[in-house]
């Protein structure tokens, strides 16, 4: 009761007058100093809340365990905790019932979004709009401190070229130039400028790391990967994020080269704490600590806990293994007290930033949280992002965008009326069936002019669906066929939604088939037969295999799972009120045999045909994709001229300048994302055959033209070296500018000297 006798006398004016006299680590350290050390290892310790902790103690074991450890000062952190009026209580049990009154910081996975959704990240990026993604972050963590909460664990900033991993709908795509620019804009928007505003939250940078690079796409699967590889693609968005001032990292579930990332030296203290002086602290993934006796790396949890806190994880997160064995393992001289004085002062340090020692409720006003939650303004802000987010990939004989007096629309497809979908996997707090979904869209975009008639068609799964559960897909009921082409022969055109359940993809939700599930593409064949005119809007998680459905439509349009305003960001680009602009931030294969795929790929020793069978290639399939990286269309067209250089040869401390001349060639006024790849034609180590450094979204009206620069520097250049630097090397390079990783308008070449 130390601590409410404090509190009610001053004890937060208390810590105010220390901020005013001392430095943020002198703050830290006085806290440090008063702590045992079974309360420093409480600092290191997570639990989610399975219990209401608004109601009385509660019964369960681990829960009563949990509970009574809370007024103990043993935990430091609780996740899952919902609500300004739960989040207070949790609190008080900390603040004023502990020894020293150290405040809980309470987390959450708002990854796109807390009450109002938005995009899945993956989608999201399509936009390549760094001020949107921004912007929906700081949306999603307004929302979150209004519902009591302080920390979320986003952005996922892995790469992955493996679209069989359902975890890449929480990715930023196959590129680490865009990852990282993106996970800097996702920190951004989460942290702000302070992060002890009311407003803000810690955001965390995971899964650290190549968890995006697992075998097989298989979830929790074991990675191999070399130096190169790490350096090059798996690092620069991590690294990005720690440079942009990210609160805390989490490490990840995969194993690197036969040792577990929660027990990696290499990554925690080597390169993260290291090498990037990266401030924060590092949280397990759930039960990760554990885990590592079923990954076989520790005997028992006392192990476990021992090779964790060496390595550098400071919190474990579900995993039970600290609280239990730390205190013995410094006693026993098996873990040097320093490593979890250093942990403790990371963990405390968030804390102080986030304000909780200056008013530990300081994030539960229900007043807030009222107003905050799904307010039209962050609903406006949803469907802006999401529109952004939409890829145009064929538009044959301009069928799109389509009339608001066309006579007749019919809207077909298991995804076309559905709420529940299009607000995604990791959907936080969300209010299930809460989404506009794409059939109201449609119906409110064309008001009482166009009659709009709707059928499913077909379920696209049976029984339950869940969090917790594997979709069951349906294989068998075709009896909504007859009404589906019924009312696709009256039509003027056919839009079709179809694609995954948001339950196919994210976490836990890989799959050895990523073609569109169940009866789909036979429904689809099935109104094809009746009507040609066919726009099909695709909402799904993840690249998929297309090349049967594409040769069947004369539209297609990816709209991933866009959020709470889903249907009517989806009809405001269907109809033209907003033309799309969104570029595929991940390669579409042709098949899954491609599988994986990505367009920074190496050239090989044999890249093209010789005349013989002798080169790299499948014998049933071509190399390169149906969809390459980069690739979005418009409802206008643009063409590239007039490139030049600002000079052949670039010196290592000076820019090199690329313009090249942008015109709208079409009707209507459109934005286009104008991209600057290179090539190192010669290097240490091999490199790729195409590396995106620079791009700029322009917005030019018909027959407007632009000259576009975008500069280059020896940094761009830049690659993990034969002599394990990370440099760029002098010699001969190739700047190529277009619309997408594939349709390179025009190239230069260029030599990098000292």
């Amino acid at each position: 009761m130390i601590f409410a006798i404090l509190f009610l006398c001053g004890f937060a004016a208390k810590w105010q007058h220390v901020s005013a006299q001392s430095s943020l680590d002198k703050r830290v350290d006085s806290v440090l100093a008063l702590m045992t050390l079974e309360e420093k290892v409480g600092q290191m310790n997570q639990y989610t809340s399975s219990w209401d902790v608004t109601g009385p103690m509660p019964k369960g074991s681990r829960d009563s365990l949990k509970y009574i450890q809370i007024r103990t000062g043993q935990v430091g952190s609780m996740l899952n905790v919902l609500s300004t009026k739960a989040t207070r209580e949790a609190q008080r049990l900390a603040v004023e019932d502990s020894r020293l009154g150290i405040p809980l910081i309470f987390g959450y996975d708002v990854v796109h979004g807390f009450r109002t959704i938005f995009p899945i990240p993956l989608g999201e990026s399509a936009s390549w709009d760094m001020n949107a993604i921004e912007k929906s972050s700081r949306v999603a963590a307004s929302e979150a401190s209004a519902a009591g909460l302080h920390w979320t664990f986003a952005p996922m900033v892995d790469i992955s070229h493996d679209a069989r991993w359902g975890r890449m709908m929480e990715s930023a795509g196959e590129d680490p130039y865009l990852g990282s620019l993106i996970a800097a804009a996702r920190v951004r928007g989460f942290q702000g400028n302070d992060l002890s505003a009311p407003n803000t939250i810690a955001a965390c940078a995971k899964h650290f790391a190549a968890y995006g690079f697992i075998e097989g796409g298989r979830e929790y699967n074991t990675v191999s990967v070399g130096d190169a590889s790490l350096y090059d693609a798996v690092f620069p968005p991590f690294k990005a994020a720690s440079d942009a001032g990210v609160a805390t990292f989490m490490n990840s579930f995969n194993e690197i080269n036969g040792i577990p990332a929660t027990a990696s030296t290499f990554l925690q203290r080597k390169i993260l704490k290291g090498e990037w002086n990266f401030q924060g602290f590092v949280v397990s993934d759930w039960a990760s600590v554990a885990e590592l006796i079923t990954h076989g790396v520790a005997e028992d949890e006392k192990e476990a806990a021992r090779q964790a806190v060496i390595a550098g994880c400071d919190m474990d997160m579900e995993g039970y293994c600290y609280v239990p064995n730390l205190v013995t393992l410094v006693k026993e001289g098996a873990v040097d007290i320093s490593l979890v004085d250093d942990a403790v002062r990371r963990i405390l340090r968030v804390k102080f930033m986030l304000g909780l020692f200056d008013d530990p409720y300081r994030y539960c006003d229900p007043v807030r949280e009222q107003n905050e939650l799904f307010s039209k303004a962050n609903q406006e802000t949803s469907r802006d992002v999401a529109r952004r987010s939409v890829v145009l990939l064929k538009n044959e004989g301009n069928l799109l965008p389509l009339k608001k007096d066309a006579g007749t629309i019919a809207v077909i497809g298991p995804l076309a009326a559905d709420k529940d979908i299009p607000i995604g996997s990791w959907r936080a707090n969300s209010v299930e069936n809460s989404a506009v979904s794409l059939l109201e869209g449609i119906q409110a975009a064309v008001g009482k002019k166009v009659k709009v008639r709707y059928a499913q068609g077909v379920k696209l799964s049976t029984g339950t669906r869940s969090f917790l559960t594997e979709v069951n897909v349906n294989e068998t009921d075709t009896t909504g066929f007859g009404e589906a082409v019924r009312i696709a022969k009256g039509a003027d055109v056919v839009v079709m939604a179809l694609g995954e359940d948001c339950w196919q993809s994210g976490e836990a939700r890989s799959r050895t088939e990523i073609d569109i599930p169940g009866l789909q593409t036979e429904l689809l064949a099935a109104v094809r037969a009746v009507n040609p005119n066919v726009v099909l809007v695709l909402m799904n998680g993840r690249p998929l295999d297309l090349t049967e459905v594409e040769p069947q439509v004369q539209g297609l349009v990816e709209g991933w799972f866009l959020g709470s305003q889903a249907g009517n960001a989806l009809a405001d680009v269907l109809f033209g009120d907003y033309n799309p602009s969104g570029k595929l931030p991940v390669s579409f294969p042709r098949s899954l045999g491609q599988v994986p795929l990505y367009y920074n790929h190496k050239n090989t020793g044999r890249p093209t045909a010789t005349g013989n069978v002798f080169w790299s290639h499948y014998s049933d399939e071509k190399n390169d994709a149906l969809f390459p990286f980069g690739f979005g269309l418009s409802y206008t067209s643009f063409s590239y001229s007039g490139m030049k250089l600002s000079s052949e040869t670039m010196k290592m401390n000076e820019p090199l300048k690329v313009s090249f001349t942008l015109t709208n060639t079409g009707k209507v006024t459109g934005t286009e994302t104008a991209q600057l790849y290179i090539r190192d034609l010669v290097g240490s180590r091999t490199r790729p055959v195409a590396e995106l450094k620079k791009f700029q979204q322009i917005t030019l009206k018909p027959g407007e033209s632009r000259v576009v620069t975008l500069e280059l520097t020896s940094d761009d250049l830049a690659f993990y070296t034969r002599e394990g630097l990370w440099a760029a090397e002098e010699g001969d390079f190739e700047a190529m500018v277009g619309p997408d990783s594939r349709n390179i308008a025009a190239k230069q070449n260029f030599k990098l000297v000292r």
